[in-house]
């Protein structure tokens, strides 16, 4: 099945109904994906089809051999968490922090492969990467050195920048570290960091709208649940503000913000499919142990760096992965 294929099956849904075949080959297994996200955020359903795709060069068909309970927006409807584990699923995906904190308090008996996740052992998920123990492994997604990158990145592409925003969502078990990795190295920059904590859309405008009152200002969005779900609103004020931003993901770069790096989100979901093929067949997460991105990407938009009056350095151009002009 095609990727397109993929998202529209994935569109809207709360619930993956079993497609019918006439022949069934193998029996039938069952998993569930739980995702703190809704379904109507396209990326969202980009990333599910790249765990659809790797299950699907596993040999894992929907509707043949394979199952699949969905439910998205979990960060909103806590309920969807019980929902998942009364299914009895033999493994659950689960995407992001704001879902597995609350699945592990549910359950220590059903499998988890876990993506979206920055710091899994700061955040009490598992006791160490190489040795998870209990019934969770995945795929952890962001370091805390990498915040100090993205501060440097934010220095050399505006070089007149002295006063850098840091948006975090307050629900974040991780925000706070990742703020600290680039409070350490600001100073050495000649930034000043404005921490702005958010919780909804309302907040952020506020924020933005406050901090943007100066001049020389940048700004950096964290991951987050929040920071995601909102990027569109988060890329405009940028945009109305003239405030060069560096985000966490290629997307956001893609939908018009200035410059991005972090790892291959989409791959990691690739990776989580093996996890769980691997689990179908018998291994146990205590077995697998958690790891980290092993791709990063640097993608640079031009067109948004001229509308900002900014000339990106030809050094930075040539490490970049992908420029979007």
């Amino acid at each position: 099945m095609k990727r397109r294929a993929f998202i529209t099956l994935l569109g809207g849904a709360t619930v993956w109904p079993l497609a019918a075949e006439a022949q069934q080959r193998g029996p039938m297994r069952r998993i569930g994906v739980l995702d703190g996200i809704s379904s109507d955020d396209p990326q969202s359903r980009v990333r599910h089809a790249a765990f659809l795709q790797g299950l699907g060069d596993l040999g894992w068909k929907v509707g043949r051999n394979l199952q699949i309970d969905f439910r998205v927006g979990a960060a909103r409807h806590p309920g969807s968490v019980a929902e998942m584990v009364a299914l009895a699923p033999e493994v659950i995906l689960a995407i992001g922090s704001s879902v597995v904190g609350p699945l592990l308090a549910t359950t220590r008996a059903v499998p988890i492969v876990f993506v979206q996740v920055s710091d899994p052992v700061g955040a009490g998920f598992v006791p160490s990467l190489a040795r998870p123990g209990g019934n969770v492994t995945g795929f952890a997604l962001f370091e805390f050195g990498i915040s100090a990158k993205w501060i440097a990145l934010l220095k050399e592409v505006a070089p007149h920048i002295t006063r850098a925003a840091v948006l975090l969502d307050s629900n974040s078990p991780t925000g706070f570290g990742q703020l600290g990795a680039i409070q350490s190295v600001a100073p050495s920059l000649g930034i000043e960091i404005s921490p702005i904590n958010i919780r909804d859309a309302d907040e952020i405008e506020r924020g933005v709208e406050a901090f943007a009152r100066g001049s020389n200002h940048g700004l950096i969005a964290l991951p987050g649940l929040q920071p995601i779900m909102h990027r569109e609103l988060i890329i405009a004020l940028t945009a109305r503000h003239k405030l060069p931003a560096v985000y966490p993901y290629r997307y956001h770069v893609a939908s018009g913000g200035l410059i991005c790096y972090g790892p291959d989100e989409l791959e990691q979901y690739r990776q989580a499919a093996s996890y769980v093929d691997r689990i179908l067949r018998g291994e146990k997460p205590a077995d697998l142990p958690v790891q980290a991105p092993t791709k990063y990407e640097l993608v640079i938009n031009l067109k948004t760096a001229k509308t900002l009056g900014l000339e990106v350095p030809p050094t930075l151009l040539a490490r970049a992965d992908e420029v979007i002009e």
